[in-house]
């Protein structure tokens, strides 16, 4: 195991009824902003508690946050705080929501321009208080540090400890509004944050992978069951913890992570608007098949420990849990080829110009995955 520092702030609230807590969470004195998306937090009830939690507290609104927060937006709402003196943020929503809205608290204190934060990884030096509610589990954003913001074609991240989010409110009882496409997305998007720490190479830590595994095997448990028995508030409970320790660092600490899958899929998103869990469901099988002889070890011990399959050699114990991935990939309705997404050996060259534009050059756990690699990932994944 690598050597690491491990700290997680977020204080989390969880279960029903939880949005109440809200109200102690933030200060007496704050003057809240509550950020959002397009309203459906208007019509599943969650904005209604919200306002109930916040009866105590000066506070508005901004919304219209999109799905891959776009920056132009997010400036809006930073003015917004600036010109009316919010000094709190209060994030209702899904990963989107809660990434915009640490990109709102950060450029809201930043002494600069703001996009240098994305494009340039200006560092911090402070930012507002954020707290989040969330409503779709998929991103983990609700216990991190890191942000995703979209510019035109250009999907960039930042990570600062300061935008990390005080408190987050999860109540599962406000996922069951979510529609089947938002259930798949939020599912097979945590199963990759897990396969992106999880399938590399082995550093003897037995703790994370054995925390990793418990994910997968909940997720691939739990995420068809989702979509077959949608008011099934246990099963939405599971995934949404999943969700968030998928993502919250600690199955991450002292152990090789890749992320080859999110780069290449940030760019599919960028320029042709796939949902961003669509596009990681496109490229982790491919980026499997691909580096195979190099995560072969864990893809057995994942076949082995997830998926119970002991016969046959390392090679065939990886090939049959690539294939596995693929099917639960497909049990959750989700597209696993580019040609699935309308998408194929012609949009590649804009795809690979892309990476080299945004210097992604140096991809997966070695560091190996090159623009060359890309494509062949790409091709593979046609």
């Amino acid at each position: 195991m690598n050597n690491f520092t491990f700290h997680n702030p977020t204080i989390i609230h969880f279960g029903q009824g939880q949005i109440s807590a809200i109200s102690q969470a933030i200060p007496a004195d704050a003057k809240v902003l509550v950020t959002y998306g397009g309203g459906s937090i208007k019509t599943n009830g969650v904005y209604e508690q919200v306002v109930e939690a916040l009866s105590g507290h000066e506070w508005g609104e901004f919304s219209g946050i999109e799905p891959n927060p776009q920056y132009d937006t997010l400036m809006q709402a930073v003015q917004k705080v600036k010109q009316e003196g919010y000094n709190y943020v209060l994030a209702v929503g899904g990963g989107s929501v809660v990434d915009g809205s640490k990109f709102i608290v950060a450029a809201a204190e930043f002494d600069g321009n703001p996009w240098d934060i994305l494009a340039q990884g200006a560092a911090l030096q402070t930012a507002l208080p954020l707290g989040c509610v969330l409503t779709l589990p998929a991103t983990g954003s609700e216990s991190n540090a890191g942000s995703v913001v979209s510019k035109g074609n250009d999907k960039l991240f930042f990570f600062s400890p300061l935008v990390q989010p005080a408190f987050a409110v999860l109540d599962p009882q406000v996922t069951l509004s979510l529609s089947a496409r938002q259930v798949s997305n939020g599912v097979v998007d945590a199963f990759v944050h897990v396969m992106e720490q999880y399938v590399t190479f082995p550093v003897n830590a037995k703790v994370q992978d054995r925390f990793a595994e418990g994910l997968l095997a909940t997720l691939m448990e739990e995420g068809p069951k989702a979509l077959s028995t949608p008011q099934d508030l246990k099963v939405r409970s599971n995934i949404m913890w999943s969700a968030t320790q998928a993502l919250n660092g600690l199955i991450g600490v002292g152990v090789p992570q890749d992320w080859a899958t999110h780069m290449i899929g940030h760019e599919i998103t960028g320029h042709y608007g796939v949902d961003h869990a669509r596009t990681l469901s496109i490229v982790l099988p491919a980026v499997l098949k691909f580096k195979t002889p190099q995560k072969q070890a864990k893809l057995a011990q994942f076949a082995e420990r997830v998926l119970g399959m002991q016969a046959g050699s390392d090679e065939q114990k990886a090939s049959q849990a690539i294939a596995k991935i693929e099917a639960f990939f497909q049990s959750m309705e989700v597209p696993t080829r580019l040609s699935d997404v309308d998408l194929g050996a012609d949009n590649i060259d804009t795809l690979i110009n892309s990476l080299q534009q945004h210097g992604r050059e140096q991809l997966g756990e070695h560091g190996d995955i090159d623009i060359a690699t890309s494509r062949k990932i790409l091709e593979l994944a046609c």
